[in-house]
């Protein structure tokens, strides 16, 4: 028996069918069209609607610039100059600043209350003045579901405040969920500083020529006034400055024409240390550079200020007549650069296209 043609298939009327006493059997769909039908019903049950995630975290990137800092004015182009040429190589890919020190993040927040300063300083931009910490940088770039988290330091060397940094990313990256979906985040990478760190990745030797090759201009400008060029990088009392010194080697071989000397702000060598070098080896002029970020407090009091304990003093109470460049490495845009290729670098490692 056949069933009845659709409500869209008019049929001609018929006489009703004698009464026989026997039920005409219910008419039924065939086997197959049913279990289409059935298959099309579960299949918009269980599909999630239009607006829901399909991935969760999802695989949006984003960089933070983690640096260490500045609380002088006149030393952010060190930072800023950096953060615009990371923007410009990844102009689809947001970018975000972050201060690592404490104490000068507080004190630009303390600023933004301050009308006679912000009058004074308007080219400071708000980036600077609700500077975060990289954790609540990275906080809010998960809150704004960004599940691949790019982290580029702008520190020199691997010291103590890239460790600091690194210890941070490893802890976020520790963090487990019960369900995938519930994860924070897919991924937070660490890119390495300008000089590299230990490892076989990216061998930091290479790192070491590459800004060696950089430092050019400075071993001109030194040769142009019969100076030895003296570099002061910030150091530190916990982790060992031995980079600086293989930087030094291998910077004397490449511009043998000069005398080139490092010393550090803090840590070894110091700056009497250097004082006593330079003295030895009859040295008469220096052009001090800095060889940080930014020339901030260390570039502007403790290489070239008054006191009788900054780098400028020890060497003038030797006989040694010192011209201060201040200008940090981060001003000058092919140095800025280092920062894009660790960057790029660093996402290619983790399989990020960066745009």
């Amino acid at each position: 028996m056949s069933c009845p043609a659709t409500l869209s298939q008019p049929q001609t009327a018929s006489p009703a069918p004698a009464v026989t006493g026997r039920k005409r059997p219910a008419c039924r769909p065939a086997l197959p069209a049913l279990l289409a039908a059935l298959a099309l019903l579960f299949t918009l049950v269980a599909a999630p609607p239009a607006h829901a995630k399909v991935n969760v975290p999802s695989e949006e990137t984003a960089i933070v610039l983690a640096v260490f800092g500045t609380s002088f004015p006149e030393a952010l182009p060190g930072i800023l100059t950096i953060y615009d040429e990371v923007r410009a190589a990844y102009p689809e890919t947001p970018v975000r600043l972050a201060f690592t020190s404490n104490i000068i993040r507080r004190i630009w927040h303390s600023r933004q209350d301050e009308q006679e300063f912000l009058a004074a300083h308007p080219e400071i931009p708000r980036e600077i003045l609700a500077v975060k910490a990289p954790l609540a940088t990275i906080a809010d770039l998960v809150d704004e579901d960004y599940g691949h988290i790019v982290v580029q330091p702008t520190h020199i060397a691997a010291g103590e405040e890239f460790n600091d940094l690194a210890a941070l990313v490893r802890a976020l990256n520790s963090i487990t969920t019960i369900k995938e979906r519930n994860r924070p985040f897919q991924q937070i990478i660490l890119g390495r500083p300008a000089l590299g760190q230990p490892g076989i990745k990216f061998p930091y030797r290479r790192d070491l020529e590459r800004v060696a090759a950089l430092m050019a201009a400075d071993v001109e400008q030194a040769r142009q006034n019969n100076s030895a060029l003296v570099y002061m990088a910030h150091g530190n009392r916990t982790f060992s400055t031995g980079v600086f010194f293989e930087l030094e080697h291998l910077m004397r071989q490449r511009y043998p024409e000069i005398p080139i000397y490092f010393t550090m702000a803090t840590g070894f060598p110091g700056m009497e240390h250097t004082a006593q070098r330079l003295a030895a080896d009859g040295v008469d002029r220096a052009l001090l550079v800095p060889f940080m970020t930014v020339a901030g407090d260390h570039a502007r009091n403790d290489m070239a200020g008054d006191d009788d304990d900054s780098l400028q003093s020890l060497l003038r109470s030797r006989g040694i007549k010192p011209t201060a460049k201040l200008e940090g490495l981060g001003e000058r845009k092919d140095f800025a650069r280092i920062f894009v290729e660790n960057i790029r670098d660093t996402a290619a490692e983790a399989g990020i296209d960066l745009q």
